[in-house]
């Protein structure tokens, strides 16, 4: 048979997980693959930028439930259902797509926050927008990086708080500061506790240090309590210039009170740490790139 397209894949796939056990990601493409009865050469199938169509597919297809919240990274490469997920089992739906899925507030949320950016793909053509080939590409390219972002979110939730630290260093030193990153992940559980998770040089030549608290938070909206626990740390180290960096978000009124203290503290939420982890590719590799090409003028201008 033909590769099956994401959405028809959604269902099987959860139904692989209706078991309740953790599964690997390897173990439930090889599963989808026998259930569509998918040929070597359909496997072999390749996308331009040289993954797997079929497990191109798959993956989308997780991204989506995970969304949704019928499933969820348990750790790195695993995946389990959620009870949401067995409660949509239980109503036997013929399928899973994403119209489905407009019934849970998760992926309403998302859908919405996605508005601001992108159109759905379905309806980047030049007839229905009036967009040129151009803003198509980058409109497209707005929505994959919004699913990377979610991907990423989610593969940190499933890892240790330890590990959340490494990333949050691994991070920084991309952005710049701290030197090398030897150096940097020295500082990292090595301040003590007191509201303070790592140290880090703002400059390569160690001028001034910059104090860090990393929470690896599931749906908590980070108070201003905690802002000020954090800044009452840094008083109590006598630094001046702290980052906030959690996977959920901040409050407004945990914004309003770092905008009128005298201490520099940046806030970053699980959105911005996925947009910067992008950006300074930490957690993501390159899987191709197009080069957009115009017309040279000059060289066809006669002399």
């Amino acid at each position: 048979m033909a590769i099956p397209d994401f959405q028809t894949i959604m269902l099987p796939q959860l139904k692989l997980l209706g078991d309740g056990k953790e599964h690997l990601v390897r173990e439930l493409t090889q599963k989808l693959a026998e259930e569509f009865d998918l040929s070597s050469e359909e496997l072999s199938e390749l996308q331009p930028s040289g993954q797997g169509v079929f497990y191109n597919r798959a993956g989308w297809a997780r991204t989506y439930l995970s969304i949704a919240g019928l499933i969820k990274l348990s750790r790195r490469g695993c995946y389990r259902i959620t009870n949401l997920g067995k409660d949509v089992l239980g109503k036997k739906p013929k399928a899973i797509n994403k119209k489905y899925l407009e019934q849970f507030p998760a992926y309403l949320k998302h859908q919405e926050e996605k508005k601001t950016k992108v159109q759905d793909s379905e309806d980047l053509t030049p007839e229905k927008t009036g967009l040129t080939p151009d803003e198509i590409i980058i409109k497209a390219h707005r929505e994959i990086s919004d699913a990377l972002a979610q991907q990423l979110l989610t593969n940190i939730k499933g890892c240790s708080p330890a590990f959340f630290e490494k990333l949050v260093i691994e991070l920084l030193v991309r952005m710049g500061y701290g030197g090398s990153r030897d150096d940097a992940a020295r500082a990292v559980g090595k301040s003590g506790d007191g509201g303070i998770d790592g140290i880090i040089d703002e400059d390569r030549l160690g001028l001034d240090s910059i104090y860090i608290q990393a929470k690896r938070w599931d749906d908590v909206v980070v108070g201003r309590p905690e802002i000020q626990k954090f800044v009452g740390a840094l008083v109590g180290r006598q630094a001046n210039k702290g980052i906030f960096i959690t996977t959920s978000t901040f409050s407004e009124t945990a914004k309003k009170f770092v905008n009128g203290i005298e201490k520099k503290v940046v806030l970053i939420d699980g959105g911005k740490l996925a947009e910067y982890m992008i950006k300074y590719d930490v957690g993501v590799s390159l899987t191709t790139s197009y080069q957009i090409k115009k017309i040279d003028s000059d060289y066809f201008t006669d002399e």
